[in-house]
């Protein structure tokens, strides 16, 4: 029986990575729980060939992303060019790829995955930054890729140098490589820390770091 429906956002310039990596460890988790996970490709727009920022390398959304029925929402980040410092966004830049989102249904359909109870939306990378350029996590905690982090601060949110920052129906991960870490814990926030400790073992990876929650004792000295 399906008790889990995750669905993984896809749009133009999307990191292949960030998607993969989470999405194969929850549907594995749903070898071991029970309850059942069912993961979806989904886009925006609806069914569609989504390219990636690698290339030739695209995947095919099957279904829309409807916020009413899925459980999880994942949102990526992109590939692309850095920025040059000198102040330019070039067109084929990660921020040019994910400002692009915004002229899209994308941000529209993430308030109302945000605003309906009991549903959760994570992301991976610079998939936050859509979520913060969007204006939809101001004065939250959340965290990106080290080299963002300063722009995500930029954008009102309480940005935090850490792996994973659960932030209660907001979940970020860092870095491409913390999508991983991002899908155990979400196995073991939804079906419990033995589901997402199978699945560490199946995927011979340790979890890294301490999941930053806003809770607990105020550090009194900044390391």
């Amino acid at each position: 029986m399906i008790g889990l429906l995750a669905q993984f956002v896809l749009f133009d310039g999307f990191d292949p990575l960030d998607v993969i990596a989470p999405y194969e460890v929850l549907a594995a988790g749903g070898a071991f729980a029970d309850r059942g996970v069912e993961v979806e490709l989904v886009s925006a727009e609806g069914p569609r060939q989504v390219p990636s920022g690698l290339g030739l390398l695209s995947l095919r959304a099957t279904a829309r992303l409807e916020p009413d029925r899925a459980d999880l929402v994942v949102v990526p980040g992109a590939v692309g060019a850095l920025p040059d410092g000198a102040g330019d966004v070039p067109e084929d830049s990660i921020p040019a790829i994910l400002a692009r989102t915004l002229d899209t249904p994308l941000p529209g359909l993430l308030k109302q995955a945000l605003d309906r109870p009991g549903r959760t939306v994570a992301t991976v990378c610079g998939g936050s930054m859509v979520l913060a350029m969007a204006g939809l996590i101001g004065g939250r905690t959340a965290t990106t890729n080290q080299l963002g982090l300063a722009a995500l601060a930029a954008t009102g949110v309480v940005a935090v140098d850490a792996r994973v920052v659960d932030d209660g129906n907001l979940v970020t991960a860092s870095s491409v490589t913390s999508g991983l870490d991002l899908g155990l814990y979400l196995l073991e926030r939804e079906l419990g820390p033995r589901v997402a400790h199978a699945v560490e073992r199946l995927f011979a990876h340790e979890r890294r770091g301490t999941v930053w929650r806003d809770t607990g004792s105020v550090p009194t000295v900044t390391v």
